[in-house]
């Protein structure tokens, strides 16, 4: 066998055993303010440099941690050798408690963050699709221990009963990315692009063409966009 074949040989070696490093998952319970959340923890690399934080779409609507948004931005961002952390609100899942519109859901987010900055001493990457990244934002945005942020499905327009207001992003200096389909029911394309063109820098909006609020069809994209928005921006 050449030096050559061997030294491909070895590097594959290496990735694999990387990979398989920060593949295994770890099943858990955060001790939040209405009692414990179900979470799960895909493990990063030795030498991570970052930590990160899924959150998931409304739970009376069927939002968990297991949502094809949530997991595919896991892999995303696990992708980097990122330990990710996913849990489910309050009421949702086996999490104690009750849903609380948004407002004890916020204390939720702020136990994974205490969580994730315990466990690892890292900085950390938030990630939240629909109510999770109206819920989450408004804690991520202000808490220093988060280098960046993402939104992804931003829900600008009223949703039955449920209102969200993102002028707290008007204060928001980090590093945002938010990723929605042009055909989100919930983010009208004009009332999204008038919020983040609002937004102080460092900022980016991506739309996919011909996708829904959920992605449908269209996660190999919304991937595909966290994967290269991540290295410009850390």
């Amino acid at each position: 066998m050449s030096l050559r074949n061997v030294s491909a040989l070895s590097a594959a070696i290496l990735f694999k055993e990387m990979s398989a490093q920060h593949s295994s998952i770890r099943s858990l319970f955060l001790d939040g303010s209405a009692g414990r959340l179900e979470a799960l923890l895909n493990m990063g690399a030795e030498h991570a440099t970052h930590a990160a934080l899924v959150c998931h779409p409304h739970p009376l609507y069927g939002g968990t941690l297991h949502n094809k948004v949530v997991f595919h931005t896991m892999k995303a961002l696990n992708h980097f050798g990122y330990p990710v952390l996913r849990f489910n609100f309050r009421g949702a899942g086996l999490s104690h408690g009750e849903h609380d519109h948004g407002n004890g859901e916020v204390e939720d987010v702020r136990t994974a963050l205490d969580w994730l900055d315990r466990e690892f001493h890292l900085p950390q990457i938030f990630a939240g699709f629909s109510f999770g990244a109206a819920v989450g934002l408004r804690v991520a945005c202000p808490d220093a221990r988060v280098s960046a942020v993402i939104g992804l499905g931003l829900p600008v327009s009223a949703i039955d009963d449920r209102v969200y207001n993102f002028e707290f992003l008007g204060n928001c200096a980090k590093p945002k990315l938010f990723v929605s389909g042009d055909r989100d029911q919930f983010g009208p394309l004009a009332k999204l692009e008038g919020i983040v063109r609002s937004l102080p820098e460092p900022k980016k909006l991506v739309l996919i063409e011909g996708a829904d609020h959920f992605f449908e069809g269209r996660l190999r994209e919304l991937r595909d966009a966290i994967e290269a928005w991540i290295p410009r921006v850390l």
